[in-house]
């Protein structure tokens, strides 16, 4: 399932009805203008992830950019790390300047400008120009525009869940048609018009919504906690100071593209070492609250450790399938090669038929089913597992297509067991007083998973093939048997939450 920023349980309630009778599969009417724009999101942020590493790592001669793989993994890794981190900072904008709506909507329009930026200028600048847009317009919209799906309900309105679960249906649905569109179209006409059909989806759903924005609640342009103007010139003193002193770190080469994944990973950590440390030790935090936040550090370390290895389908995958994976079919004397990006549209098929049923199953088991910690050392070993099958193809000249199809099967059964559960635990264990802060903890998990991504698949080789998948699936593996075997002292420490 792919990751927003916030869940229906972090959500205020609307003060007032939405403003219109129409409905959405008996939802309220403006479920389907939120629905619209994170389809068209996801469309265009995946289909830009799905042909961004060819466009880097190709020679100039077939429309890429002639990047080192190992560098060209890097950045991706960053980028998408940077996407978590910037969530925080949007959500942080919605709370104390312009509200969830404006911001959503700014951050839509950030999106469709950085995918413009990368169909229209030529070169590193369109890159670069196109990478920083995207990623602090997708951080701002993640972590607003599930709030604004929230407001559409009372906490105690029946259709709530029903509500969140056909809208993560549209983030499924974009997530799969991005890539095979983009990556079509990438294979016939070029990189650019990739970009461009990235930036044309997102310019549909921001479309739609500037039609329909007027239907959503009243509360949804409220700033919850606005920043006194006292505050203005300390805070815009602070962000000036850190982008000179990002410019002189990336000036003197301190920081630069080889090592950018590597940085993120820093920022993440300590990000969240100084959240952790900052909620063990404040007053305001009381003693069973403290008790959870000490539970989250394992279930922390191991949604980074699954994430490490889950988002490479946009780093390791992806050279893989454009390196090993026989992509050629052919019925008598026509002949046809699957693009590259297709691959990436498995996993949402998978979680598009499985989810459902990944629900029944838990509904019907009840109180019987796993607790969080079970379900996230199963989810972990079965993505260990899933690294592991890539052994038996390291001889294999030709892999074929469903064998990598089989390793996204195993590796999202294991996202079924992490990914929908994350959030909405961290949402279940935050201090009273912060939970943002625990929401904020979640995503710098994704976020130090993602870097880790990108900073791991340096590593990767035609020649190391063997071992970089089997030290990684074997690793991995074993952080699941240890979440496995700390269950019992989390569930402890999670003092009555399940």
């Amino acid at each position: 399932m792919k990751h927003q920023g916030l869940t229906s349980e972090s959500t205020p309630a609307a003060t007032k009805p939405p403003r219109t009778e129409r409905t959405f599969f008996g939802q309220p009417g403006p479920l389907s203008t939120l629905f619209s724009v994170e389809l068209w999101e996801r469309f265009s942020f995946y289909g830009m992830q799905g042909i961004l590493l060819l466009y880097m790592y190709f020679e100039t001669d077939r429309g890429g950019l002639g990047i080192d793989p190992a560098i060209a993994t890097g950045v991706v890794g960053a980028y998408g790390g940077m996407v978590y981190v910037f969530c925080i900072i949007g959500g942080w904008v919605a709370d104390r300047l312009i509200g969830s709506e404006k911001a959503m909507l700014w951050s839509a329009v950030l999106i469709m400008a950085g995918h413009t930026g990368l169909a229209l200028i030529p070169g590193i600048p369109g890159l670069i120009t196109g990478l920083v847009l995207v990623a602090i317009g997708s951080g701002g919209l993640k972590a607003n525009v599930s709030n604004l799906v929230g407001s559409l309900y009372s906490r105690d309105d029946p259709r709530r869940d029903a509500g969140f679960s056909l809208f993560y249906m549209g983030v499924n649905i974009g997530a799969l048609f991005g890539p095979f569109l983009t990556g079509l179209a990438r294979q016939e006409w070029g990189f650019h018009l990739g970009f461009g059909l990235a930036a044309l989806g997102m310019a549909l759903g921001l479309a739609q919504y500037l039609w329909r924005r007027r239907e959503l609640p009243d509360d949804v342009h409220r700033v919850p906690n606005p920043l006194p103007k006292s505050s203005y010139p300390r805070w815009i003193t602070g962000v000036v100071l850190a982008l000179v002193a990002i410019g002189i770190l990336l000036a003197t080469g301190v920081v630069n593209a080889s090592n950018l994944s590597n940085v993120t990973v820093l920022v993440a950590a300590v990000a969240a070492v100084g959240i952790f440390a900052f909620l063990l030790t404040t007053s305001n935090v009381t003693t069973i609250e403290r008790s959870r936040v000490l539970a989250f550090i394992p279930l922390f370390i191991g949604s980074a450790a699954f994430f490490a290895l889950f988002q490479q389908q946009f780093t390791v995958v992806t050279i893989y399938s454009d390196t090993r994976l026989d992509r050629s079919f052919s019925w008598g004397d026509f002949s046809w090669e699957m693009p590259i990006e297709w691959v990436q549209s498995i996993n949402p098929v998978f979680i598009i038929a499985f989810a459902p049923l990944f629900a029944l199953l838990w509904t019907k088991l009840g109180t019987k089913q796993p607790n969080t910690p079970k379900k996230f050392g199963m989810g972990i070993i079965l993505m260990g597992s899933a690294f592991l099958l890539f052994l038996p193809m390291v001889t294999t000249v030709s892999v074929p297509v469903l064998w990598i199809a089989l390793i996204l099967f195993v590796a999202t059964l294991g996202e079924l067991m992490v990914s929908p559960v994350g959030l909405s635990l961290s949402t279940k264990l935050a201090p009273v007083h912060y939970p943002v802060l625990m929401v904020a903890l979640y995503n710098l998990s994704v976020a130090l998973g993602t870097s880790l991504a990108g900073s791991l698949a340096t590593f990767y080789s035609a020649e190391t093939e063997g071992t970089y998948f089997g030290i990684l699936g074997a690793v991995t593996i074993g952080i699941g048997v240890l979440m496995l075997l700390l269950v019992r002292p989390v569930q402890r420490g999670m003092r009555g939450v399940n």
